[in-house]
């Protein structure tokens, strides 16, 4: 969006992950079942995310000011997520707000997710398929070719996640198989459409981006989503909620 409001001539076609972002914190940390409550122990402290502009850092100061912590809590951006783990880890900040994979690997040095990603920010998109207008425009079938492979990804994924960490370690060998099948299971929202809830969850999005000064004008769901192509590989209910 912030790239559509700067003239970029594209628009999210397909969807493809809900409810990725992650709040992380240390054993001493208690996992807690709305945000206030789990936002609470950060009271002059700081977390770690990463940079301006992101879906972490957008979700997590929006929180915060929604729960009324904005002048108790300190944010630090990384340019880098490897970044944010270290600075946990040194103690140069007190919990992290991130990806699944981040929340496996803090797992692994002691740390935990103190709130899951369906109270963090429920049905916030993670990611989704982008296209430019030319490509829309000019090679739709090309598009819905694209697309349908998606899907097939979508599904293997939700539906077969230990296949899924075989395939994802058979082609990027430095991931095992424990580490993605880890991550699947933090976050197993896998889907292809792009239901009202998700565009909406999206849209939800505009006033904290124009409020922190990333976007400079409003947009219409017509300039960010093009639904037409994915409607017809992807026909019927979502599959976000079917674990």
């Amino acid at each position: 969006m912030i790239g559509i409001a700067r003239g970029l001539k594209i628009r999210c076609v397909a969807g493809g992950h809900v409810e990725g972002t992650v709040l992380i914190g240390g054993q001493s940390f208690r996992v807690m079942g709305t945000a206030k409550d789990a936002l609470a122990q950060f009271k002059d402290k700081i977390i770690g995310t990463s940079r301006k502009g992101s879906i972490h850092d957008v979700i997590l100061r929006k929180l915060i000011n929604d729960c009324g912590l904005g002048d108790s809590i300190k944010i630090k951006n990384f340019d880098w997520a490897d970044f944010i783990l270290d600075a946990m880890m040194d103690g140069e900040v007190d919990g992290a707000c991130g990806t699944p994979p981040l929340a496996v690997l803090a797992a692994r040095q002691g740390a935990k997710i103190i709130l899951p990603p369906c109270k963090t920010w429920p049905f916030n998109p993670s990611y989704g398929i982008i296209a430019t207008e030319r490509l829309i425009l000019e090679s739709p079938c090309l598009l819905e070719d694209f697309l349908n492979l998606h899907e097939d990804a979508c599904n293997l994924l939700r539906e077969h996640p230990e296949e899924a960490a075989r395939r994802v370690h058979s082609v990027m060998k430095i991931i095992d198989e424990n580490f993605a099948r880890e991550v699947f299971r933090v976050s197993p929202k896998y889907c292809a459409s792009l239901p009202d809830e998700y565009i909406d969850c999206t849209m939800a999005f505009l006033p904290a981006l124009q409020e922190m000064g990333y976007l400079a004008r409003d947009l219409t769901k017509e300039e960010v989503f093009y639904t037409k192509a994915i409607e017809k590989v992807h026909k019927g209910r979502h599959h976000y909620d079917s674990q």
